[in-house]
C-alpha cells in the first residue's frame, strides 16, 4: 500500500500547510520541540530495506541538467564518506535512520549503503500529461528492480492524480518482472515538481503559503523553488521507505495512513518550529538562502527532521 505525503483538508487552515508535506489524512501538526509529546512508533515485523541499494531516477517531463543535478547530488550526499561538514550534513541527517535497524538488532547496526544509481530521461511524455497512480508504478518499473529504489521525479507540467489535491509524493512497492522462476517486489517513490501547480503547498517554506500566517518565504539554498520544494518530499519518502519500504516496517497508525520517520515531524527542519515556522535553520550569508545540511559538490539543502526511535521526540541538524 502506498504511503502518501499529502494535505488533509479538514484540520485548521492555519495546520495545512506543514502537514501537506508529509503525511495523509487526519495527522496533527508536530508540536515544537518543547511541547512535543512522545510518539508510540511501532515495529509490525516486516524487512527493511538492507544491503546495496540503488537509487535510480526516472525523470519524466522537461528538467534542465541543472535541475537534475540538485537531485543527483542529494543522493550521492547521503552516503558522502566524507562530508563537508560532519554535524550538518545530509550523511549524518540520514544516520538517523540507522537507529531503526538498531532497535531490531542491536548487535548488526543498519546494512544499507545506498548510492546513485542509472539515470532515465524521458523529456517526450511517453504516457502524457496526466498521469494515474498506475501509470506512475509503470514508469518507476523502467529502473532496476532488484536492490533497487526507482524514484519517478515529474516535471512541473505533468498533473499526477491527487497532486496538489492530497500529495506531494508517495512511495510504496509494486511487484517486479520475474527473475529465474522468482519475482521480487521493488520499492518506489513519486515526486512532482510544484512549482506552479502547488508551491504554497508542495514546496513550503520556500513560497509563502495558500493559508495561514504569511511569512516571508525561505530563500531556496539552490534558487529553484520547485526543485529544492521536490528534495525535502524525496527525503522524507526516502526516510519513509528505508524504515517501512513494503508497509509492515516502523509506523504509527493505520497502514493506510501511516505516520513514518520524517511524517511524523511535519514542518520542522529546526529548532523552535511552529505551525508555520520552519524553525531556527542555517542562513547563507551570501545569498541569503536558507538551509541546515551540506551536501556534495558545495550543494546546500533544507531537509525534514526524523523522528528518532530511541528519544521519542523529532531530530534536527540544528
Amino acid at each position: 500500500m502506498a504511503s502518501f505525503v499529502s494535505t488533509h483538508l479538514l484540520l485548521q487552515l492555519l495546520l495545512v500547510i506543514s502537514i501537506f508535506h508529509f503525511s495523509s489524512a487526519a495527522r496533527r501538526l508536530a508540536e515544537s520541540e518543547e511541547t512535543q509529546q512522545p510518539l508510540l512508533f511501532q515495529y509490525h515485523n516486516g524487512p527493511l530495506l538492507t544491503g546495496k541499494i540503488a537509487i535510480n531516477l526516472i525523470w519524466y517531463g522537461k528538467f534542465m541538467p541543472s535541475q537534475r543535478a540538485i537531485i543527483s547530488d542529494f543522493i550521492t550526499s547521503l552516503s558522502a564518506s566524507t562530508p563537508p561538514t560532519a554535524q550538518t550534513s545530509v550523511a549524518t541527517w540520514w544516520k538517523t535512520t540507522d537507529k531503526y535497524y538498531h532497535l531490531i538488532n542491536s548487535k548488526k547496526p543498519s546494512a544499507l549503503a545506498l548510492s546513485l544509481g542509472t539515470q532515465n530521461v524521458d523529456e517526450t511524455y511517453s504516457l502524457g500529461k496526466s498521469l494515474s497512480n498506475q501509470q506512475i508504478v509503470e514508469l518507476a518499473s523502467k529502473g532496476g528492480q532488484r536492490n533497487a529504489i526507482n524514484v519517478v521525479l515529474t516535471s512541473a507540467d505533468v498533473a499526477v492524480e491527487g497532486f496538489c489535491m492530497s500529495k506531494c509524493g508517495t512511495h510504496g512497492s509494486s511487484k517486479g518482472a520475474s527473475v529465474d522462476g522468482k519475482s521480487y517486489k521493488f520499492a518506489y517513490i513519486w515526486v512532482g515538481n510544484s512549482e506552479t501547480q502547488c508551491p504554497g503547498q508542495c514546496a513550503w517554506p520556500f513560497h509563502q503559503p495558500i493559508y495561514g500566517p504569511q511569512s516571508p518565504p525561505l530563500v531556496a539554498p539552490n534558487n529553484d523553488v520547485g526543485l529544492d520544494g521536490m528534495v525535502i518530499n524525496l527525503a522524507s519518502l526516502l526516510a519513509g521507505t528505508a524504515t517501512n519500504p513494503f508497509g509492515n516496517g516502523y509506523f504509527q497508525g493505520p497502514k493506510e495512513a501511516p505516520l513514518e520517520a520524517a511524517s511524523a515531524c511535519p514542518g520542522v527542519y529546526g529548532k523552535g518550529a511552529y505551525p508555520g515556522y520552519a524553525g531556527d535553520v542555517l542562513v547563507d550569508p551570501t545569498t541569503g538562502a536558507s538551509y541546515n545540511a551540506n551536501g556534495a559538490h558545495g550543494r546546500k539543502y533544507l531537509l525534514p527532521a526524523l523522528f528518532d526511535p530511541f528519544t521519542k521526540a523529532c531530530s534536527t541538524l540544528v
